[in-house]
């Protein structure tokens, strides 16, 4: 096993085993600034033999609920088994299918992994996550079930677990699509079947990153529809894709101080969406920010507030899950955002755990990613400098 366990033993009443991973004094693990999550494992970059970090997903197999970390790496993709999360098994890795890269995306659907990267010539690899529970001697390195060669480089994948598509975001702009979503069924997951794309109506076809939903929104005009919504560089575009061969554009978002409109996540309800733009900190100069709009009408979106956070550090990647927003927010590590009641304005943090003690500066350094889906509330992060780190909130 290849990890940097820190661990708790609560018969011990020594300072030194008490305070090895529970955030005490806002501090876990020695080094951490902490409020309200403690420490359960890291595995470094070295270990999983990378130099940078990146993205990171979760896959739960529903054969005994085991629990997986996937870390997208600058070469390839790590599986970890965090089944016993103070003692995660670093399983092996899935090498790049082509070159090195910074960016490599990962989503999971019927028990497979769909990854993509940024890497030259790169396509899709499709990995059968059912191969990680007979594995033996690890750490081992992978080969992909199935290379999807129907496009070249991506920056980002997005799937919709009901309707059984993947999305490609962030392909070449001499792509048709001009780096528009390219739509892929990938119902039988390992032959997956190109299903064309969508070039967006509005100031910027290129999309950075999306998210598709089977809509059980506040528009019934728009019940049971599948919409996508993209964060497109200089603005948000809503679009019905329900009929692949027909997509529509439903409304463009725009809003003041852009940067960089990076990635944003629906509230549950559907009711909301949360807006990261990646380069406002650094470019203007205020603490993190998130932008909210109001959906209740998909057609008429209306922008609802800000929430400034606590630090100058840039948001990256965030995702709801209940009535939290977990914010990958770079060198202030995630944010734990109490959105409960977000329809009366009132946003505000609730804890925090900093991959990158050094400082919260706006720089790009830090935690890339949150997976925060796991039924058990362990949380994953993925952080570009410190690799996997893995955390829950404190009892």
């Amino acid at each position: 096993m290849i990890a940097t366990v820190i661990k708790c033993s609560k018969d011990d009443d020594s300072e030194d085993s008490s305070s090895a991973n529970r955030c005490i004094n806002e501090i876990a693990g020695g080094i951490f600034p902490c409020n309200n999550f403690d420490l359960l494992a890291t595995i470094s970059l070295t270990d999983m033999g990378a130099t940078s970090g990146n993205d990171s997903w979760g896959w739960t197999d529903p054969s005994d609920g085991s629990e997986y970390a996937i870390i997208g790496l600058n070469n390839g993709t790590g599986f970890i088994d965090i089944s016993i999360p103070e003692s995660p098994v670093y399983l092996g890795k899935l090498p790049t299918a082509t070159a090195s890269s910074s960016w490599r995306d990962i989503k999971v659907y019927q028990n497979h992994a769909f990854i993509v990267s940024e890497a030259s010539g790169h396509g899709m690899q499709v990995f059968d996550l059912t191969r990680l529970r007979t594995i033996v001697d690890a750490p081992q390195s992978f080969t992909a079930d199935t290379w999807y060669t129907g496009f070249g480089s991506a920056h980002n994948i997005v799937i919709n677990e009901t309707t059984g598509f993947a999305y490609v975001v962030g392909t070449s702009r001499s792509e048709t699509y001009q780096g528009g979503p390219l739509f892929i069924n990938i119902q039988d997951p390992k032959n997956p079947i190109n299903a064309e794309g969508f070039l967006a109506d509005g100031n910027q076809a290129y999309s950075h990153d999306a998210q598709v939903v089977s809509y059980n929104g506040p528009d019934s005009d728009y019940t049971n529809r599948e919409i996508l919504i993209s964060s497109n560089e200089i603005e948000v575009v809503i679009a019905d894709i329900t009929d692949k061969s027909n997509p529509v554009t439903i409304a463009t978002i725009g809003y003041t101080n852009i940067g960089y409109t990076h990635q944003g996540w629906f509230t549950e309800d559907q009711r909301y969406f949360l807006l990261g733009d990646e380069l406002d900190e650094q470019s203007i100069g205020f603490n993190s920010r998130t932008i909210i709009f109001d959906l209740e009408d998909l057609d008429n979106p209306l922008f609802h507030m800000e929430y400034n956070g606590t630090t100058p550090a840039i948001d990256h990647n965030g995702y709801v899950k209940g009535n939290t927003f977990y914010l990958a927010n770079y060198r202030a590590g995630i944010r734990a955002i109490d959105i409960s009641d977000i329809a009366n304005k009132n946003v505000k943090e609730i804890g925090f755990f900093d991959t990158f003690p050094s400082d919260d500066n706006a720089e790009f350094n830090g935690a890339w990613n949150v997976y925060p889906f796991f039924e058990s509330g362990n949380i994953v992060i993925s952080d570009i400098n410190a690799g996997f780190i893995l955390v829950k909130k404190s009892e």
